[in-house]
């Protein structure tokens, strides 16, 4: 990296940047079940939303937004409220640099300060670099769900991680 990756608070001129890295998983591969890109449209919403213990986060390098990490509820039943879906997302230029990592350093000391319990994370299988990543970042793995997902004309499976932060 030729410049600190800096991680803060998304803000509205980092939309179209989060939509594109979001929108080419969707259309390319399965981090998300999303068939449909979403547009900026859709991360206006996310933004507008944030409530206590919600995040969107972006990684930048010079001026270019690399990924983003986003923390949101896990469920809408009131008993989930201690818990987070967070997740990790990166452009092509950033894998393999330490932009995940960074984000969920980011990410997890801010749950940490909201008082959030436990953080869960949901990977698409294979997927042996946010495996890795996850792992790195103190999760474990507590499950797999078979062919959960249908996408590109195929099954998937998803494994669950999971991080107590309390």
């Amino acid at each position: 990296m030729s410049t600190p990756v800096l991680v803060r608070p998304a803000v509205a001129a980092d939309l179209p940047a989060i939509a594109a890295v979001y929108d080419h998983q969707v259309r390319t591969g399965v981090a998300t079940f999303d068939l449909e890109p979403q547009g900026t449209a859709y991360w206006e919403q996310r933004l507008a939303g944030l409530g206590p213990g919600d995040h969107l986060l972006v990684a930048e390098e010079d001026g270019e937004v690399l990924g983003y990490a986003a923390a949101s509820p896990y469920r809408p039943r009131p008993a989930y409220r201690h818990a987070r879906e967070v997740s990790v997302h990166l452009a092509d230029t950033a894998r393999g640099r330490g932009v995940g990592g960074a984000l969920y350093d980011d990410l997890l000391a801010r749950l940490r300060a909201d008082g959030v319990h436990t953080a869960l994370a949901v990977v698409a299988l294979p997927n042996p670099a946010s495996r890795a990543l996850h792992r790195r970042c103190g999760f474990e793995p507590v499950g797999v769900l078979r062919e959960v997902g249908f996408k590109h004309e195929r099954w998937i499976d998803t494994e669950l991680w999971q991080l107590m932060l309390r």
